[in-house]
């Protein structure tokens, strides 16, 4: 999977560099930075196209985490995505393969953020989601251990279904992963388990895929400490426990496939574009979803705006919506 724009990268942002020179462009509004990106994908788009063993072209890694320097509202992100994927899209053609873009959890969570559960949900072929235990604190609120760490990946796997206007939209966990401390080395097996496990469970959804491989070496510097230790395996090239344990899990997987049981109980999530954060960790919404989950239950997530649409409801096969308690 090719991404245009890099974007964010190990704690890093990265720009194309002809808009951080003595004419800086705001990547997401400046018309003349967008037609050049929209070269860029469309370019590389029919550099790909038919290459072995491609998934797809992505606009870049979550591009939200530049908006801190490149202000933007939610209307100009959507013309700026409309128009990178028409661009990635008219590269490869109609069969070459995924065109995607990505968002770090401030789109889902993020009171106002220009980046929308709407636009992560509704453009590209799929509905990439990256829950990190470390957004809203996850893992240092409820422990490394607890419920709501484990079911995270599960949670927004079906937090993103709630926002697409396609029921059979498929979601992709792209990025998730064990940062120590947040999750103690010790920890982080049971953990790789769980999370696709549980994930796997979800209709619909496309795949898993960690970050990362390998360990960020400690000869190369100014590095976040959680970046040194997130790989599956350690600089060397050696196999971590985690490893072990994730291969074992996808073996199972393979081999006995969990069954995508329709979610026949939804909570319904009532919230605008500046309460967006009851739905992240620490929220209203979050701590009820995973309630129900703790108790054995297996809640889709519903807007209010789609509890009464029986048709909608009948085909993500959902039978009851309740309220939060």
């Amino acid at each position: 999977m090719v991404d245009g724009v890099q974007g964010h990268l190990s704690s890093f942002d990265f720009y194309p560099e002809w808009t951080r020179s003595w004419h800086h462009r705001n990547v997401f509004t400046d018309p003349e930075a967008i037609a050049a990106q929209a070269d860029l994908l469309r370019t590389l788009g029919r550099a790909l196209a038919g290459r072995p063993n491609l998934i797809g072209l992505q606009l870049g890694n979550e591009l939200n985490n530049l908006v801190e320097h490149n202000p933007v509202t939610a209307d100009e992100v959507d013309h700026y995505l409309d128009t990178l994927l028409a661009a990635a899209r008219d590269g490869l053609g109609p069969d070459g393969g995924l065109v995607t873009h990505s968002a770090y959890d401030a789109a889902w969570y993020g009171d106002d953020h220009p980046f929308t559960p709407e636009a992560s949900a509704r453009k590209g072929d799929l509905t990439t989601v990256h829950p990190w235990v470390f957004s809203g604190d996850c893992a240092r609120r409820y422990g490394p251990r607890s419920p709501q760490v484990r079911h995270l990946a599960e949670y927004g796997t079906e937090l993103a279904k709630a926002y697409a206007t396609d029921p059979d939209r498929p979601v992709w966990v792209q990025e998730t992963g064990a940062p120590a401390p947040h999750i103690p080395a010790a920890d982080a097996p049971d953990f790789a388990r769980a999370t696709v496990r549980n994930a796997a469970e979800c209709a619909g959804l496309w795949g898993v895929t960690w970050w990362c491989s390998h360990d960020v070496d400690r000869s190369l510097a100014d590095f976040p400490e959680l970046e040194y230790t997130l790989g599956l395996f350690d600089s060397t090239g050696r196999a971590k426990p985690i490893a072990e344990a994730l291969a074992d899990t996808i073996t199972d997987l393979r081999e006995t496939p969990a069954p995508a049981r329709p979610r026949t109980t939804a909570l319904l999530l009532d919230c605008a574009p500046g309460t967006r954060s009851v739905s992240g960790p620490g929220g209203a919404y979050f701590e009820a979803w995973m309630r129900m989950r703790a108790q054995g239950l297996r809640p889709a997530v519903v807007l209010a705006a789609r509890a009464q649409d029986g048709e909608y409801l009948a085909a993500r096969g959902i039978k009851e919506v309740v309220r939060p308690s």
